[in-house]
C-alpha cells in the first residue's frame, strides 16, 4: 500500500471516528429529558432513599426557612470540616466520583442547617409538628416515590424511545 493511500485511510478513519463522536455527543445533548428519565429509571433503592432525604430536607427548608447568615455560615463551616474528613476516609479505595464528593459535603451541610432550622419549632425527631409540615414532607417524598415506581413500570418504553 502506498503512502498516499495509507494517509487517506488514516484521515478517513479519523474523520469517521470524529463524526461518530460528534453525532453521539449531539444525540446526547438533544435528549436531556430522556437522560433524566433513564437516570431515575435505573435508581437503586439506596439512591432512592438519598433522594427522599434531600426532598425531606428541601420541604423542611421551604417551610421553616430562616435567612439568618449565622445558620448558613455555620453549616458551611461544618460541611467543610466534616466533608473533608469523609472525603479522606473514602480516598483509601477507588477515587470518589464528583457526585459522591458533592454528597459527602452536602450531607453535613444539610444536617447542620436542618438542625438549626427546626430548633425550638416543636419537631418530634425529624417530623414537623403540624399537619401542614408533615403533609408537605411526606407528600413530597411520596410523590417522588410514585414517579420513580411509575418510571420503572414503563421502563421499556423509555428505553425504546418514541414509536
Amino acid at each position: 500500500m502506498g503512502v498516499a493511500v495509507r494517509a487517506h485511510l488514516t484521515i478517513h478513519s479519523s474523520r469517521s471516528w470524529f463524526a461518530a463522536r460528534l453525532a453521539s455527543s449531539i444525540d446526547r445533548r438533544m435528549t436531556p429529558s430522556r437522560d433524566i428519565l433513564e437516570y431515575f429509571f435505573q435508581l437503586r433503592p439506596g439512591k432512592v432513599a438519598l433522594w427522599c432525604y434531600l426532598i425531606w430536607y428541601l420541604a423542611t427548608v421551604a417551610l421553616y426557612f430562616d435567612p439568618s447568615p449565622s445558620i448558613w455560615l455555620n453549616a458551611l463551616g461544618i460541611s467543610a470540616i466534616v466533608g473533608t474528613a469523609l472525603l479522606l476516609s473514602v480516598r483509601g479505595g477507588p477515587s470518589a466520583d464528583r457526585w459522591q464528593v458533592f454528597r459527602l459535603f452536602l450531607m453535613p451541610f444539610a444536617v447542620s442547617s436542618f438542625s438549626a432550622l427546626i430548633k425550638n419549632q416543636g419537631f418530634f425527631l425529624v417530623f414537623a409538628p403540624g399537619l401542614r409540615g408533615i403533609s408537605a414532607q411526606l407528600g413530597a417524598c411520596a410523590l417522588f416515590l410514585v414517579a420513580v415506581v411509575g418510571l420503572k413500570a414503563m421502563g421499556g418504553k423509555i428505553r425504546a424511545g418514541p414509536a
